[in-house]
């Protein structure tokens, strides 16, 4: 079991902040991160107007199974390598508050920092399972969310729970830039350039 001791302090600790920052949260296990990835990350930097964009290096994602997962200090390197923007910040905070799903970690995000404008960051691909989250009803009412275009989901998020239940919160992909500042429930689905690319293909690939 990966220690913090194999970690640097500046990956375990919760990114500085400015009142009034913008910011974007983009979680994920990144097993291993890809092009795909920084390309949604460079999508919400630019449509949304963030001041910094946390990608968020999950310790595991409880809904998959942790056999073939690369060790955390290996994808924050490679996350790394991925984060050429300055506005990014690879972080790995949710293993010292030892959170296990994401709807603790945002609360908590949000309590320490009142001051700030959040935004949850995903890929349209995992809009589909997002009904399966703890308390996702709840991240919805806590958090806008931009849902940034994936090959193969441009349709099927219509037909999502969270696009069903949360149809009537819908932005116009127009008003992207307002959607930090909106009160929750509130999300947009922003389209724009496309990667092929996904962690599950590498792995096969890689015989993973």
């Amino acid at each position: 079991m990966e220690t913090e001791a194999a970690l640097s302090d500046r990956y375990l600790t919760m990114p500085h902040t400015e009142r009034g920052m913008v910011i974007g949260l983009f979680g994920g296990s990144f097993n291993p991160p890809h092009e795909g990835h920084k390309l949604v990350a460079e999508i919400a930097l630019k449509r949304l107007g963030l001041d910094r964009l946390w990608w968020m290096v999950t310790p595991g994602n409880p809904l998959k199974s942790h056999n073939g997962l690369a060790p955390l200090a290996e994808r924050i390197a490679a996350c790394e390598q991925m984060a050429t923007d300055p506005r990014i910040q690879v972080t790995a905070f949710e293993k010292r508050m030892n959170n296990s799903y994401t709807a603790e970690t945002l609360a908590a995000v949000k309590a320490r920092n009142p001051d700030c404008h959040f935004v949850w960051i995903m890929g349209a691909d995992n809009l589909k399972s997002f009904h399966r989250w703890q308390k996702w009803q709840e991240i919805a009412a806590t958090y806008p969310i931009a849902v940034i275009d994936r090959p193969g989901s441009t349709l099927a998020y219509l037909s999502s729970k969270m696009a069903k239940t949360f149809d009537y919160a819908r932005v116009d992909e127009q008003e992207a830039r307002a959607l930090p500042f909106r009160k929750a429930p509130a999300w947009t689905f922003i389209h724009g350039p496309r990667s092929t690319l996904s962690s599950t293909l590498i792995r096969e690939k890689n015989g993973k």
